[in-house]
Order: C-alpha cells, then structure tokens, then sequence
C-alpha cells in the first residue's frame, strides 16, 4: 500500500484523498491546523495530523510516504512547511514532491494567453508569495536532485463552492469589469490531474485550468440560469461594493492554456469549461 502525506488537507487535496483511497492502493494521511476539521479529514478517508502541534506524528508519516504534497499557502513570513519540514523532506526522499501554485503568480496580462513557459511576473502580493514559495521548493529540489511538480491552480470550484452557493443565499454580486475574464479548475479535475502526474512521476510545472476562460459575469448568469434563480443586476465593478479581498480578485485578467496536462500527462478534463461544471454541480 502506498502512502501520501499532504500538508494542509484543505478543498482541492481533500478531493485527491477522496480519489486515491478509492482506488484502493493508497493511504492518505493529512495535516490540519483545526482540531475540529479533523472529522472531515477522516470523511474523505484520510487521517488526520495536527499541525503545527503534532510533530512526532509528521515525522512518522514522512517516514513513510511514497508522495507528499504541499498545499499549505505562504504568507508575509514565507512558507511554513517549506521552513519547518524542508530540509527533512529532502531527506526522505520521496518520490513524488508536488506543490500546490496558482495563476496568480503570472500576473495581469490585459485578457492574453500564457502558459507554462510565460515567465511570472505576479502583480499582487499573494501572487509574490507563491512565486517566492515556488522558488523555495525549487532551490530545495535542486540542491538535493529531487523530483519536483508545481501545479499553478485556476479559480478553483466545486460541490459547496461555486457561485449557486451565493445566488441561494442572495449574495451573488454580477460585477462587469469589461475586458476581465478568468480561467478556472473543477475540483474533480485539479484531483486527477495530480494523480495523473504522481503515477507519471517525474517533475514539471503544470498549469491547471479548464478550456474556456471567460468572464466572471457570464458564468453567473449561466448558474442563475440553470438554478432558476434571478440573475443579479449588473453593476459596474468601478462603483460596486467590494470588500478588499474580492476587489483584488478583479486586478488580473488573463487566459491560461491547459495543453500540457493533456499531451504529457494524458489527461481529458471531466469538465473542460464552467458550463459541463456548473451542469454537474446542479445535477448534484
């Protein structure tokens, strides 16, 4: 039996542990900050850690781990598990190491195209902090000769977030910035393709996003649509009512390409664009 331990069992590697130990050959162990989430860990057939608190149990499970990944976001002080367990990863030498990324770290490219070879130029803080995280694992990588996978995320949606949530709750908010458009990910999508790559094994930089970038406000029209629901009024995003954090969401504009996770790892998205998403989550 084959063992992954992921730092910070959060949405997108909860759904990895969901999918690995269904398939029958994995066991997932996962650390949480929250004591409480514990249950929920356990939920998605992983057990749980505690940490930063349980350090003897995540030594253990470095012990014996086949993968580990990284999904633990940096802050202003850098990243915690790249500070704290770096140098001991390195020892264990596992052999799959992957990190969970973001777009962000490409910055506002005004609606164009990028890929993996676009060099980053982010142009929030959070997009600097994953950057300097990335480079961070890619330093350790390469003074040790490990294997290292980046996996830079899209918007991330799925069961329990995504925009019906909102629309239900009369939250939704159907903000016209003109010439914005997002790329995004299913959450089912983001799990296989990081199976995909820990069967593939070797190392990369990933960009994983779905086929259709598109504006924000056309996505929640299309989930009012299929709910039912009344689509929000349209307000223009220089006067609407924005807190800080999802005014920043509207900083950067850009179309991701997906091509590599297709042609080196062999995937076929589940939910190429938000409409098969969107479909699938009402369905459910």
């Amino acid at each position: 039996m084959k063992q992954l331990l992921t730092f910070g069992l959060g949405y997108s590697a909860a759904a990895l542990a969901r999918l690995l130990t269904r398939r029958g050959d994995w066991r997932v162990t996962g650390t949480t900050r929250d004591a409480a989430r514990a249950a929920a860990i356990l939920q998605t057939g992983a057990t749980p850690l505690i940490w930063p608190g349980d350090d003897a149990g995540v030594s253990a499970a470095l012990d014996s781990a086949d993968a580990i990944l990284i999904s633990v976001a940096p802050d202003r002080q850098g990243d915690a598990v790249l500070q704290a367990w770096g140098d001991r990863i390195a020892a264990v030498r596992p052999r799959w190491l992957g990190y969970l990324s973001s777009t962000n770290v490409y910055g506002d490219r005004g609606g164009d195209w990028v890929d993996e070879d676009t060099v980053p130029a982010p142009t929030t803080q959070r997009g600097q902090w994953r950057l300097a995280a990335e480079h961070g694992w890619q330093a350790l990588a390469d003074r040790h000769g490990l294997d290292l996978n980046i996996f830079r995320l899209a918007g991330i949606y799925g069961p329990g977030r995504g925009p019906f949530e909102k629309l239900r709750q009369g939250r939704a908010q159907l903000i016209v910035k003109p010439g914005q458009v997002f790329s995004r990910i299913h959450v089912d999508d983001i799990a296989q393709v990081l199976a995909a790559s820990i069967d593939h094994g070797g190392s990369g930089i990933w960009n994983v996003c779905d086929d259709d970038p598109a504006p924000p406000q056309d996505v929640l029209t299309e989930a009012a649509k299929l709910a039912g629901l009344p689509i929000p009024p349209a307000q223009a995003f220089d006067t609407a009512d924005l807190s800080p954090m999802a005014r920043s969401f509207y900083a950067e504009s850009k179309r991701v390409r997906n091509d590599r996770i297709k042609r080196e790892l062999g995937v076929s998205l589940l939910y190429p664009d938000y409409r098969a998403g969107l479909r699938a989550l009402i369905g459910e």
